[in-house]
């Protein structure tokens, strides 16, 4: 009787240390779920990488104006059959900088194509193109079925010795459905958005 109680203590001893480590696998599950996930755009297209001599007239881009509901990292929905006014972040999803910049960037790697594109104090140039950043979120038709949605007022203008002159301004709407209803989908649909409108804007501004 006397060897029976060390191995009673033994499997007690084992028992906890398989309690132990279920519940450190359960913390770690569980942080894991709960981690904050960091969006950008991507790559940049292929045709931006292989971008060849510029051959237009070099370009000063401006950061985006933004509302204060945009000026931050936060992927941003709207319930557009409940509350269509009410923008709300995802709790778990973060942009890697603030849209504006997102997009700002992509339309710099877009209209350096064929033209040389700086910003404000990098260099000279002989237009300026200033941006608007009015919407940039996932829109929710139906519980189920989403949008992605981008609208940016543009103001083109030309330098000269007395200022600038006002050219052309328009206003670009881009939506793309979002392939799932959550954040992974916002994102996806906002990138594919972001770059339609970069091609749209490098057409308007090869306009005569």
């Amino acid at each position: 009787m006397k060897k029976v109680a060390p191995q009673t203590h033994s499997v007690k001893s084992i028992s906890l240390v398989l309690v132990l480590m279920m519940a450190l696998v359960g913390c770690s599950t569980s942080r894991s779920e709960g981690a904050i996930r960091v969006y950008d755009f991507g790559p940049a297209p292929l045709q931006a990488a292989l971008a060849g001599p510029a051959s237009l007239a070099t370009l000063v881009l401006f950061e985006p104006q933004v509302s204060s509901a945009l000026d931050g990292n936060a992927v941003l929905y709207r319930l557009a059959y409940a509350d269509a006014q009410q923008l709300k972040p995802y709790a778990q999803a973060r942009w890697s900088m603030p849209p504006a910049q997102l997009i700002s960037q992509r339309l710099r790697q877009q209209l350096g194509l064929q033209r040389v594109v700086v910003a404000p104090g990098e260099g000279v140039g002989q237009f300026n193109l200033r941006l608007v950043l009015e919407e940039f979120s996932q829109v929710f038709d139906t519980p189920a079925a989403s949008h992605g949605l981008v609208r940016l007022r543009v103001t083109l203008s030309q330098r000269n010795a007395g200022g600038e002159i006002l050219l052309a301004q328009r206003s670009f709407v881009v939506q793309q459905p979002a392939p799932t209803p959550d954040a992974p989908g916002a994102v996806r649909a906002l990138t594919v958005a972001s770059d339609q409108l970069a091609v749209q804007i490098e057409a308007w501004l090869a306009q005569p």
